[in-house]
């Protein structure tokens, strides 16, 4: 029996994602009356850094609707947003970059950010720095609205889910290499511990299935099914296809 290998260790406490500095979970607003039917108003206090994230996020206080104080959420950043700047969330805010609508009241063409997969889940897809979704069809008579994700595939949601208008801050991160191994090093130290990573043909055939032999090689076809476990998987993935539709 060989060693357990590290895709079956995957789940055990020394993988787990470092959260302890992170500042807060950024979330939309919880979906409420006001933003369901016409809009409230909020104000950037900060513009703040998250260790692991490379995504600016802002800090925006509102007054709460029903209770006299004040309600401060912390959102993904959008380009372009500034300290003092109001945001405007709800079905009858303006089309205006940081600004927070519901999908199908953006026309097609839209770029958007921090879309909501399912409706009331505060934001959920395109949130990494640089990166947004694209309205690319509405079907009005089932309330469902159809984006391109940043990979390039096409998702269909619901028309009521929110989003973002604009783009995530931090964009162009990845154009300037990282040079050394340090910088690698405190990157990752600020995420999860999935660096650095031994490749599977560099080990020794009782700590991977590619472990082993005179060169370097697997010794067999590299894709893999879907359905096969953790100790099989330890191959790589084909690629994947988008289609067009």
């Amino acid at each position: 029996m060989g060693r357990v290998i590290r895709a079956q260790r995957r789940s055990h406490a020394i993988f787990k994602a470092h959260t302890h500095h992170n500042k807060a979970p950024a979330k939309l607003r919880p979906l409420d009356y006001a933003e369901r039917n016409g809009y409230i108003r909020g104000i950037v206090k900060e513009i703040i850094h998250d260790p692991g994230r490379g995504a600016p996020l802002a800090r925006v206080v509102f007054r709460d609707p029903y209770r006299y104080k004040l309600r401060t959420e912390t959102f993904i950043a959008t380009e372009g947003l500034h300290t003092g700047a109001f945001v405007y969330c709800g079905k009858k805010a303006a089309l205006t970059v940081g600004n927070v609508l519901p999908v199908n009241q953006c026309p097609e063409g839209t770029i958007v950010c921090n879309v909501e997969e399912k409706l009331g889940d505060r934001g959920a897809l395109a949130r990494t720095s640089g990166n947004y979704a694209t309205v690319i069809g509405h079907s009005p008579e089932d309330n469902k609205t159809r984006v391109r994700l940043p990979s390039g595939a096409k998702k269909t949601i619901s028309g009521s889910a929110r989003a973002t208008v604009g783009i995530v801050a931090g964009g162009g991160r990845i154009d300037k290499p990282l040079l050394k191994a340090g910088r690698a090093y405190h990157k990752f130290k600020a995420k999860r511990n999935s660096w650095p990573r031994t490749r599977g043909v560099a080990m020794n055939p009782v700590d991977h299935p590619h472990g082993g032999g005179n060169h370097q090689h697997i010794g067999k076809a590299s894709t893999i099914a879907r359905s096969a476990v953790p100790g099989t998987k330890s191959l790589l993935r084909g690629t994947v296809k988008v289609k067009e539709v």
